[in-house]
């Protein structure tokens, strides 16, 4: 059986380790794309938008609707790929805990 000080310095060093993790998941971008790549939505690991860009095709004033949708869709499928690499990345250390 781990003594508490063992315990407590694993717990530790697991701290750090996802701190790192979190900290590289922010850093990296991730791009969101809706049908056809007509709306391109780039967020970073910590979902910020860092830039929603629109093809001249899908940008109709009289079918606001449509580049409405495909925005959210880009947004989800970046988000999307957000929560999917957090997963990977951070759910490696749920096996880790020392309790």
């Amino acid at each position: 059986m781990m003594n508490m000080q063992s315990m407590m310095k694993q717990a530790q060093k697991l701290q750090k380790q996802m701190e790192k993790g979190q900290a590289e998941l922010a850093a990296t971008e991730f791009t969101g794309k809706s049908a056809q790549d007509l709306v391109v939505a780039k967020l970073t690991g910590d979902k910020k938008v860092v830039s929603i860009d629109f093809n001249p095709a899908v940008v109709d004033p009289e079918d606001l609707e449509t580049l409405s949708e495909m925005t959210g869709q880009a947004l989800n499928h970046a988000l999307a790929q957000i929560d999917d690499a957090t997963q990977k990345k951070m759910g490696a250390f749920a096996g880790k805990l020392p309790f």
